[in-house]
């Protein structure tokens, strides 16, 4: 028999830890190993437990789910995350999968609907809530059809990078991708950075997908 899949819960709240860990803990094939209130605590743990996959909440005091996300990936690069909050504006969206979420769903969630979408993320498949596909697929249709004009002073391999990053791939993973040293993406992302007046990469993925660079990525 296969090992189950191993789950770490985070969310300030105990009750909505604690509710959703006694229905996780009913799937034969799915293990909770630990809980976190905290993005902190949760960078933590998944030093400690490399899980497969996390449930996180976006909205806590501190760290945000966001940042704590990112900062996860970086300690646990192969653990899959699952976004699990009540906000599905472009606000909490596109940050939260540029930051390297694989799944966003509203806490509106069946139960057989959130083990499903934690067993698609250990296969590394996504999952959106219908809300929030709705939000995409909004901005998809309102894409313009040509590279809007933000971008026009970007060169194609800028525009490979920024669609990279987009993706939410680091610098190593971009080097790799485009079979470049690092050095050189380090310095096309601060290109990209000044060339579009932006403070970070963040700021330039969501600026990618809400103006339809991605459109050729999809």
């Amino acid at each position: 028999m296969s090992q189950p899949i191993s789950v770490i819960i985070v969310d300030d709240h105990a009750v909505v830890r604690q509710g959703v860990r006694a229905f996780l803990d009913t799937q034969p094939d799915i293990q909770v190993v630990a809980e976190a209130s905290s993005g902190l605590e949760a960078i933590r743990l998944c030093a400690e437990f490399a899980p497969d996959v996390v449930l996180m909440d976006l909205v806590m005091p501190g760290m945000n789910g966001v940042e704590a996300t990112r900062r996860l990936k970086r300690v646990s690069p192969r653990t899959q995350v699952i976004v699990l909050t009540s906000y599905y504006d472009d606000e909490h969206i596109f940050p939260a999968i540029q930051a390297g979420a694989i799944s966003y769903l509203l806490k509106d969630v069946g139960p057989n609907e959130l083990a499903d979408a934690v067993r698609k993320a250990a296969r590394g498949e996504a999952i959106l809530h219908p809300r929030v596909a709705a939000r995409v697929i909004r901005e998809l249709h309102n894409m313009p059809q040509d590279t809007p004009a933000t971008f026009s002073e970007l060169t194609e391999r800028e525009l490979e990078v920024l669609r990279l990053i987009a993706e939410g791939l680091s610098n190593a993973e971009i080097a790799d991708r485009l079979v470049i040293s690092e050095k050189t993406v380090k310095s096309h992302v601060s290109n990209i950075l000044n060339k579009l007046h932006l403070a970070d990469r963040t700021q330039a993925a969501v600026l990618a997908w809400k103006e339809g660079l991605m459109k050729d990525s999809t």
